[in-house]
């Protein structure tokens, strides 16, 4: 079974088919939540999954203790988060016009979140993520960098939606970034000055 099916110019995710890929990859013996364990090195309490797919990093951070929330915009993908973990908060929406009028101490988009949303929405995508994210928290992010949206964009995104830059990496296991296609970043949302 696929994992996407194409439609004229767009592509249909398969929930089931994606999440069989990571089962196997695990079964096989790969760690498939270095994601998770980046972000629960910042001893977070609660985490916006945005970009969800079918949960997997969620599903391991709420192992953990962590309070998840996972937003996608695919039904089939959330179908299958459902399914594996119906006791979590699942949200069918649009990320580049989100507001759940709350704040998470992270916002993670661990899947190449900013290369699926429509072109040119992307500093939508960072500025709702923001508003997001309480003061003192952190947005987690990792992407392929040859498909045209560059780390310059997404860092003047970033600084535009008043987030500063925190640290980059190559992989999810915090190799120092030194150049290629994939990196993960991570920016800050500075605390509120004290009155």
């Amino acid at each position: 079974m696929p994992q996407t099916v194409c439609h004229g110019d767009r592509m249909e995710w398969n929930g089931d088919a994606y999440q069989a890929r990571f089962d196997r990859l695990a079964r096989e013996g790969e760690d498939v939540h270095a994601e998770a364990t980046l972000v629960r090195s910042f001893a977070p309490t609660t985490v916006l999954d945005a970009g969800c797919g079918t949960g997997r990093v969620a599903i391991e951070l709420a192992r953990h203790g962590i309070t998840t929330t996972g937003i996608d915009n695919n039904a089939s993908m959330l179908a299958t988060a459902r399914r594996l973990a119906p006791t979590l908060h699942w949200h069918q929406h649009d990320l580049t016009n989100l507001n759940l009028q709350r704040t998470y101490d992270i916002v993670v988009m661990a899947g190449n979140v900013p290369l699926f949303t429509p072109p040119g929405t992307q500093a939508a995508l960072i500025h709702a993520l923001a508003r997001h994210i309480r003061p003192g928290g952190h947005l987690i992010t990792g992407f392929s960098l040859n498909r045209g949206y560059t780390l310059t964009d997404y860092d003047t995104h970033c600084h535009t939606a008043g987030l500063t830059h925190h640290t980059r990496y190559a992989t999810w296991h915090q190799t120092p970034y030194t150049g290629g296609d994939y990196a993960i970043t991570i920016h800050h949302q500075p605390p509120t000055p004290d009155p």
